[in-house]
């Protein structure tokens, strides 16, 4: 059965089945083993339930007369630890568990699901099928302890805990406003803080040989400390910081065996890669001078496209992972205008000043409304990362589209219904300078007038790319910021590979004059010429894509926008 692309996919065993593509990160398990109490966070869709079902494989008794077919063509089965296959499995996610009305109802949801698991290991193990009957209505940590001196008692092996989406339900509370039911369900002699004071006790008599745990937001973790304070926090360890997403290498070596087994076009190879750097690349999660990472489920998202329909899918964005504008506003203290400002900064400067004193493993509840700890909350849910130690930018051109569609949004700029002729008539006929007009003449027309106070080339460069993407992306893709030894260029139409105007390929220079600075020119919008200096300037990207693309038919462009009097469209060449 030829390869496959599985999107979607985290159980281990069932991608394996299922002959998916897999990425073999796993001597991280070699490194996580010499660790105790490990806490990893990550923002969602990043890999993490996968990390945590390829441990519940590879230390699970159950599994042991499997190890060679489970991993016997990965690095951890070349060099095993010699714990493999050593304890019974308890993987617990907390994402099912409902944050309710009640601390009550919170309860029993946590119940229904902790407590299931922790009896159904009763028939999933022979070993403990002498175990005795548990309640299901007790409270968890009472069962737990119940079967921890089980364990002990009988001399068995050890518990190995895995904690998926540990604050899910506790963010929900959170992001909802409801301080009293969080300040419930975190209190010292709450049931949730009672269960982690159990894990404490377990590792401590070694009935819990370790404790795994996954999340998005380091808030519970803060305000739990007291009864798990024996973590240990990756997150933010520059040593791991590979430990999930992708890196370069390891997506050109996905790409290329996906193009090979689905014996897809090579010439098309590198605008494949070209466009997956632009839209999913770029996460900093620890340093900003290290290597930047790929969100591993965006890269299956496209590649999964890619193998079923043979081309760059029309919609870059996976709708799964867009975070919605509901939960910015939350983020945000529910304030409009802290709302508006926030969105405005990033779609605008794609860049906010953070405290790097803040970036801390664990912070608490109280903190988490502050506007000095906004851009912190967003690095944690990955819609912002590290640009250098004093500023955090967007990611990449995927995040950056959603928050011009947030900006869209908050602004209620129209961005469906004015544009069909002006979109229809460019795939007829492409012509920049019509298709420019048009989008000054609809979209800008709607700008509220003090926007045009902070407005500037990559304001006007991002909002019309993410128009152009809406109507356009069956015949086109488009490249920002694109590296060439002579620089970025700004803006690049390319003309897929499958549709009619493949070997097209448009470069691209934004230039901004503020009202007051056009004034000094002492000259008209329909008289201004374009400058050599520009000209010059995207020469020479255009000589760096000729090399790079013999073939392609290539146009210069520099577009002049004039604060919110005007523009001019000139093509170079």
């Amino acid at each position: 059965m030829k390869k496959r692309i599985l999107y979607g996919i985290a159980n281990y065993s069932e991608l394996l089945e299922k002959n998916g593509y897999f990425v073999d990160k796993t001597h991280w398990l070699a490194e996580l083993e010499l660790v105790n109490n490990p806490v990893f966070l990550r923002p969602r869709r990043f890999g993490k339930s996968l990390l945590c079902s390829i441990l519940n494989h590879y230390y699970d008794i159950n599994t042991a007369d499997r190890f060679k077919e489970l991993f016997g063509h990965t690095w951890i089965g070349q060099y095993p630890t010699g714990q493999q296959n050593s304890c019974f499995i308890l993987h617990l996610n907390f994402s099912v568990i409902e944050p309710g009305k009640t601390i009550g109802a919170i309860e029993r949801s946590f119940k229904v699901h902790c407590n299931h698991r922790i009896k159904s290991m009763r028939n999933t193990y022979a070993l403990l099928n002498k175990i005795p009957e548990m309640n299901i209505d007790a409270p968890v940590s009472d069962n737990l302890d119940a079967l921890l001196t089980y364990l002990q008692e009988q001399q068995l092996p050890p518990l190995y805990i895995i904690i998926d989406e540990y604050d899910n339900f506790a963010n929900q509370l959170v992001t909802a406003n409801k301080d009293q039911l969080y300040r419930e369900l975190t209190a010292d002699n709450g049931f949730f803080k009672t269960f982690f004071k159990t894990l404490k006790q377990g590792r401590e008599t070694q009935s819990i040989a370790n404790v795994f745990i996954t999340g998005v937001l380091p808030i519970t973790m803060d305000d739990m400390a007291s009864g798990f304070n024996v973590a240990t926090f990756l997150t933010l360890d520059p040593f791991f910081e590979n430990m999930l997403g992708f890196t370069q290498a390891e997506t050109d070596e996905l790409v290329d065996a996906v193009f090979q087994d689905q014996e897809l076009d090579p010439t098309t190879r590198s605008e494949v890669g070209t466009v997956m750097k632009n839209q999913y690349n770029g996460y900093h999660l620890v340093t900003n001078d290290g290597e930047s990472l790929y969100n591993s489920t965006l890269v299956l998202y496209f590649l999964n496209w890619l193998q079923n329909h043979k081309t760059i899918p029309k919609h870059l964005t996976d709708l799964n992972l867009k975070t919605d504008i509901s939960w910015v506003r939350r983020l945000t203290a529910s304030n409009p205008a802290m709302t508006e400002d926030f969105v405005n900064q990033l779609t605008l400067h794609n860049s906010i000043a953070f405290d790097d004193t803040f970036l801390v493993e664990k912070f608490n509840m109280y903190q988490f409304f502050e506007p000095s700890f906004f851009p912190i909350s967003f690095f944690y849910l990955g819609m912002l990362t590290r640009k250098d130690d004093f500023y955090l930018c967007l990611p990449n051109m995927n995040m950056r589209t959603i928050f011009v569609q947030y900006f869209n949004e908050i602004h209620n700029i129209d961005v469906s219904t004015r544009y069909a002729e002006i979109m229809q008539g460019f795939v007829n006929k492409p012509d920049l300078e019509q298709l420019f007009a048009g989008y000054w003449r609809e979209y800008v027309s709607q700008l509220p007038e003090a926007i045009f106070q902070q407005v500037n080339e990559n304001f006007y460069r991002t909002t019309f790319y993410e128009l152009c993407s809406r109507f356009l992306s069956r015949w086109f893709v488009w490249h920002v910021e694109r590296s060439y030894p002579q620089g970025r260029s700004d803006l690049e139409f390319v003309g897929k590979y499958n549709e009619k105007y493949a070997g097209l390929r448009w470069v691209v220079e934004f230039k901004y004059f503020s009202n007051a600075e056009f004034r000094k020119l002492k000259t008209d919008i329909e008289e201004f010429q374009v400058r050599s200096e520009d000209t010059e300037q995207i020469n020479g990207y255009a000589e760096g894509l000729r090399q790079e693309y013999p073939n392609a038919t290539i146009s210069k462009f520099v577009i002049y926008c004039f604060g919110n009097q005007g523009f001019r469209v000139f093509q170079t060449g």
